[in-house]
Formats: C-alpha cells, sequence, structure tokens
C-alpha cells in the first residue's frame, strides 16, 4: 500500500516506517526540517514537506495515500492547550480526506490516565473529549469517523516506548536521577507503567495495516501490564550506582517537575485482544533488561 505517515522520523516512527518498509509498503513521510527530510530520503521514503500545522499539505497527502498512521504530537507541555488543538485539527483532517473511502486510518493515542487504579483494556473508551482535553479528544474524534467509512484504528501505546535512544520519560527520569543524586520513586513506588520495547510497538501498527483490521478497532501496544515505579528506580539506582529513595508525595513536584503528573499516576494497561486479533507476541526486551542493559547511561 500507498502509506502517509507523521511523525516518520520520530522514536517509534523510524520504527514504523521500518517496519513497513520490509513488508514491501510504499512510504510518504511528513518532514518539516531539511534533516528530516534527508533521513527520509535516504531510506527510499517520498518526502512531503511540511509539519502538523500545515493542513492543507496533510489533507492532500492523505487523500494521495491508500493508508494513513498518524504518529506525530508537538508533545509540548509548556503548551499543552496549543498540543491540545494542532492535533485535534490534524486528525480531523485525515478523517475529512478519508471520508467515504474505507482506507485505513492508523492513529496513535496514549494508555496515560486512561483508567488510573486499575489495568485498562482495549474495550474501555478514551475519557478525553474535546480540544480541551488530552490530545485534543483525537481518539474519540477518530473513532467517530469509523462510521463515515474511515478505516480507524486505534493504537495506544504504552507510558514508556523504550529502547536504545529513547528520548522519553525514561530518559527524563535516568537525567532526574543524575542531577539530583538519587534514584527516586513517589511514596511507597507502587504507581505501575505499562511498557513495551520499540520494536514490539512498531510491529503492532504494520500488523493493524495488514491484517485488515475492521474500522472502531482499539489496539493495546503495551507488552507489559505493569511495573511498579520502585522497581524501574531501583534498576535506574543500579545503572548509576546511586542510592534509592522514596520521595513524599508533597515533595514530588519539586523532585520531579514536570515528570510528577506522570510518575505519579498508576498507569496499567493489558492487551490479551490486541495479541489475539493480531497474532502479536512481543519478543523485546523488557523494560528492566533495557535499564539494566546500560543502554540509557551513555
Amino acid at each position: 500500500m500507498r502509506v502517509f505517515v507523521t511523525g516518520a522520523t520520530g522514536w517509534i516512527g523510524t520504527a514504523v516506517v521500518g517496519e513497513l518498509l520490509d513488508a514491501g509498503h510504499e512510504i510518504t513521510g511528513l518532514a518539516r526540517s531539511d534533516a528530516s527530510a534527508a533521513t527520509l530520503d535516504a531510506r527510499g521514503v517520498r518526502v512531503v514537506r511540511g509539519d502538523l500545522d500545515d493542513l492543507d499539505g496533510i489533507r492532500a497527502a492523505a487523500t494521495a495515500a491508500e493508508a494513513v498512521v498518524h504518529l506525530a504530537n508537538k508533545h509540548d507541555f509548556a503548551d499543552q492547550a496549543g498540543t491540545n488543538k494542532t492535533e485535534r485539527g490534524t486528525v480531523q483532517a485525515v478523517a475529512d480526506a478519508l471520508a467515504g473511502t474505507g482506507r485505513p486510518f492508523v492513529l496513535a493515542s496514549g494508555l496515560a490516565f486512561l483508567t488510573p487504579g486499575r489495568v485498562a483494556t482495549e474495550q474501555d473508551g478514551s475519557p478525553f473529549h474535546g480540544v480541551d482535553s488530552l490530545r485534543g479528544g483525537s481518539e474519540n474524534l477518530a473513532l467517530e469517523y469509523a462510521d463515515g467509512g474511515v478505516g480507524t484504528v486505534v493504537a495506544r501505546f504504552a507510558p514508556t516506548v523504550h529502547g536504545a535512544g529513547d528520548p522519553g520519560f525514561l530518559a527524563a527520569l535516568v537525567a532526574t536521577a543524575r542531577a539530583k543524586g538519587v534514584s527516586a520513586y513517589i511514596g511507597d513506588g507502587t504507581h505501575r507503567w505499562a511498557a513495551v520495547h520499540r520494536g514490539d510497538a512498531a510491529r503492532v501498527v504494520r500488523l493493524a495495516l495488514d491484517r485488515q483490521v475492521p474500522a472502531g478497532t482499539t489496539l493495546h501496544a503495551a507488552a507489559e501490564t505493569g511495573i511498579p515505579t520502585r522497581r524501574i528506580a531501583e534498576a535506574v539506582g543500579r545503572g548509576l550506582g546511586l542510592p534509592v529513595v522514596s520521595v513524599p508525595a508533597g515533595e514530588a513536584a519539586e523532585h520531579f517537575g514536570w515528570l510528577t503528573k506522570f510518575y505519579g499516576t498508576d498507569m496499567a494497561a493489558g492487551s490479551d485482544a490486541t495479541r489475539t486479533l493480531l497474532g502479536w507476541t512481543p519478543d523485546g526486551p523488557t523494560l528492566i533488561e533495557d535499564l539494566d542493559s546500560g543502554c540509557y547511561y551513555r
């Protein structure tokens, strides 16, 4: 298929593009910089220059494609309202372009804050609606289009998609531990994080296209249901040779900054339905194995 991918040079996107190319798909990638364009071109990916605010360009690329995978997100925590607005606009532009065609639209979403305190499943609907909610309520918006001839498939990624080169939450935790001189967790450290290796996550996206998953399907890219944050802190402490300590909830914001909201929330998730539907069997390193490998400390 001709697949248009946003976020094609990102952390997850790079792996997804590799999976799709290996499967014989023809990829067009959105690139906002010369460096990103050169990276895509070197991989044999057709380049469309633009960014998530270029809605006309996104609509045109989606219209020309046989499937769309939307992975890009501004992730601007200093301007969450702007990030949410952009995400919603991008999803609506793609969905409008695909309306009535039945073409697949795989939308990256998250498992963070979905069902705090219990294990989330694929049957759980997103509680986020409207532009002022997390990710601009884009998951629910995209699913609304499934009744209008868009092959919407929601791929919810675990809070941590880990591996060598990870720029996300784990890298930020390691950086915080280095800066503070201790590897910490909040309270009793029982908050859980679902996790998935980047290669396993990318395979979920590829399988969603190759298996022609029905419109309206929600998938979970979560290889591990939930690792207690205390275990994560202990692994980081081993890797950096630092003491492991508990930070009281009332002092967490001072210690962890913007990470506090995520690190202090229970975000566990299962993936039984995804494994059955896709025949997906994660085989990458676990989160703790990656932390113990040393790749986060170089």
